[in-house]
């Protein structure tokens, strides 16, 4: 089934190259379904302006360098292969349970409102969001949620409460976006898991070019 387009946002996304050191572009604008799509759209992405549940403003972000994870490169190690046999993983079964999780206001330097999980609820609605959810049994041990427009995935977050899970989650994930055709996916900010994963920085004009191919503009 075809993604459904929301009305178009009323808010004019600045181009990403007004960026802050810190990456940081505009402030304002809403959570509504269009103001997203265009956002992604731009090469932008959206998170609370200080990076923490209580943010009252909405920060729109693009970094240079960008975090991406090419599709060809994701690092699998032996041991984890293994590991996967040990859980079951389904696609879009759990989206809203699978980003509350992600929220979760335990965890360190989270930044989940319920206003984001209600935004992104709404984009999953309209099948624009997607989740990968891992199971132990009928526990939900691990996710990745984010934003697929044609080729290109935003991954926004994942969570495990057993070794290895999200990393299966992430496997799974890469997995589905190669079947499929994508052929960026973005992960903004490249950390040391996430590079050992086979995660890269590339450049913010090389990202926007990436971008543009990806989702066919």
């Amino acid at each position: 089934m075809n993604p459904v387009e929301p009305p178009a946002s009323p808010w004019r996304m600045p181009h990403p190259s007004i960026a802050d050191e810190d990456g940081l572009v505009a402030v304002g604008a809403d959570l509504e379904p269009g103001t997203l799509l265009a956002a992604y759209r731009s090469g932008l992405f959206p998170m609370p302006l200080d990076g923490q549940r209580g943010g009252q403003h909405i920060g729109w972000w693009s970094p240079d360098p960008r975090g991406i994870i090419p599709l060809d490169g994701l690092v699998v190690h032996r041991s984890l292969q293994r590991s996967r046999r040990t859980f079951s993983v389904t696609r879009d079964t759990a989206f809203r349970e699978v980003m509350q999780r992600c929220g979760d206001p335990h965890r360190p330097h989270g930044w989940i409102t319920p206003a984001f999980v209600d935004a992104y609820d709404r984009l999953h609605a309209m099948g624009w969001t997607h989740s990968i959810e891992v199971w132990r049994g009928d526990e939900l041990v691990g996710g990745v949620y984010g934003v697929r427009i044609g080729g290109f995935f935003a991954g926004e977050s994942m969570f495990h409460t057993v070794t290895d899970a999200s990393k299966v989650a992430l496997v799974t994930l890469v997995e589905w976006l190669r079947d499929s055709g994508a052929t960026l996916f973005d992960v903004q900010w490249t950390t040391p898991h996430l590079r050992s994963l086979g995660a890269v920085d590339v450049g913010r004009d090389d990202y926007l070019r990436a971008l543009a191919r990806a989702i066919g503009d």
